[in-house]
């Protein structure tokens, strides 16, 4: 399964315009619930009421901002051509070329087979010049693995390999300097490698693992989908995870298969493109529309249960007033 938004940004001082306009002028579909108050004598209380349905209110506008649904794509603008080019095809059991040659953050030559043989590795592809989606892939495998028991450097090994060529050891150690402290356990700093390399290696590595990607002259970036991969001990495709919610008990459980030398079975493919489609100007612009979307669902859904329990306190303390 493979999601494809159209995003849209408003471009800025037009903030609300969009598909069909603004979220006041949605009336059909950005309609605020109607919530009735009860009647109070605790002016303080029905004011904190008010305070909290306008900020729900705002809440809804600005959710709708990022997550309304866009109409049916013309038949010549479904998927931007570019697009076909991206991806990430699974080749389970396939092995990762372990002589390839790439950059350690120091800067060192070193080949791909040192960091492999010892433990099961998380192998990350992500360019250290993202704008965004590889930095929320690697904020989601830190925060994978802050939540697992198991340690990297005693338990398994991660390799984060950049795939822009233009990507320098310097950045690299930047990179591993700022996970490596919100990861802060022991023994990770010669566990977690970031590496740079030159095109040739870049290829080779990309293709043997499926990662398929785009460079966008006009933007200047990379257009790619999000994913990582488990490795065996020796470098054999153990299992993929795409998107950027990555469980803790599922890659877990991938790692030890992985260290008995299992291969998984094919995931579902739900990619994550850094790189869609803004209708508004007609050109392909960076977005992660899915996210925001999420994002704006849970602060619904979190204002909402907070006005109810509010509202059910509230009726409970008027209903006790009354029969004392």
């Amino acid at each position: 399964m493979i999601f494809f938004d159209r995003a849209f940004s408003p471009s800025p001082g037009t903030p609300g315009e969009g598909w069909g306009g603004g979220c006041g002028e949605r009336s059909s579909t950005a309609r605020a619930p109607s919530l009735t108050l009860p009647r109070s004598t605790g002016g303080g209380n029905r004011r904190a009421y008010l305070l909290l349905i306008h900020v729900a209110f705002v809440a809804l506008c600005g959710s709708l901002t990022f997550a309304q649904v866009p109409p049916p794509p013309a038949p010549g603008d479904a998927k931007p051509s570019i697009l076909e080019k991206v991806g990430i095809d699974q080749k389970l059991g396939d092995s990762v070329p372990g002589d390839l040659l790439f950059k350690d953050e120091d800067g060192h030559v070193v080949r791909l087979q040192q960091y492999l043989g010892k433990r099961p590795t998380v192998l990350v592809l992500a360019y250290f010049q993202c704008p965004m989606l590889c930095t929320m892939v690697l904020n989601d495998v830190l925060r994978t693995i802050r939540a697992m028991s198991e340690t990297v450097g005693k338990d398994f090994d991660i390799i984060t390999v950049s795939f822009d060529p233009s990507d320098t050891p310097r950045m690299a150690a930047l990179k591993k300097e700022t996970y490596l402290a919100q990861y802060d356990r022991p023994g990770a700093e010669a566990a977690w490698h970031f590496l740079t390399g030159d095109q040739s290696s870049i290829t080779s590595l990309t293709k043997a693992v499926g990662f398929r990607y785009a460079w966008d002259q006009s933007s200047k970036t990379f257009a790619h989908a999000s994913g990582i991969m488990v490795l065996s001990p020796q470098g054999k495709i153990s299992r993929y995870f795409y998107g950027i919610d990555y469980a803790p008990q599922d890659l877990r459980l991938a790692l030890l298969e992985a260290s008995d030398g299992k291969t998984g079975s094919l995931a579902e493919q739900t990619l994550l493109y850094c790189f869609q489609y803004n209708p508004a100007t007609g050109r392909y612009g960076l977005a992660i529309n899915r996210a925001l979307k999420a994002g704006g669902l849970l602060t619904m859904l979190a204002l909402g249960s907070t006005i109810v329990l509010l509202l059910r306190r509230e009726r409970r303390s008027t209903a006790f007033r009354s029969q004392h």
